[in-house]
């Protein structure tokens, strides 16, 4: 099993920045490709970006690119996103996800709590 442990949003005025930090345990974090999700309120959940499991790739939804930008340590089990430029409409709660790559199966299996993100206009 894995748990992960969301941290670092808040309250951030537009322009501002923000790190997001993503804990994870109970397997070997290697393994593990992450990805990060958000959701806002009256909206579905929207993918915002992911890397690989050695953080050789990364990929990033359109309307993130360019702003935010994910990267690991897997030394400390610890994948982050770094936002800037923020807008109010990046406005959400901020999740992030693991996929087991050993697997072989696609999606995400695990999950956060989820960290708010509120930007201020």
């Amino acid at each position: 099993q894995v748990q992960l442990v969301e941290s670092g949003g808040g309250l951030v005025q537009a322009g501002g920045s923000l790190r997001l930090s993503c804990v994870a345990s109970g397997r070997t974090f290697s393994n593990l490709a992450m990805g990060w999700f958000r959701q806002a309120p009256g909206k579905e959940r929207e993918f915002v970006g992911s890397i690989s499991r050695n953080g050789f790739s990364t990929d990033y939804a359109a309307s993130v690119k360019g702003r935010f930008t994910i990267s690991r340590d897997n030394a400390k089990n610890t994948v982050y996103l770094q936002m800037t430029s923020l807008k109010p409409d990046d406005t959400a709660n901020y999740y992030c996800a693991a996929n087991d790559v050993t697997t072989r199966r696609p999606g995400y299996d695990y999950w956060g709590q989820g960290t708010q993100v509120t930007v201020s206009s």
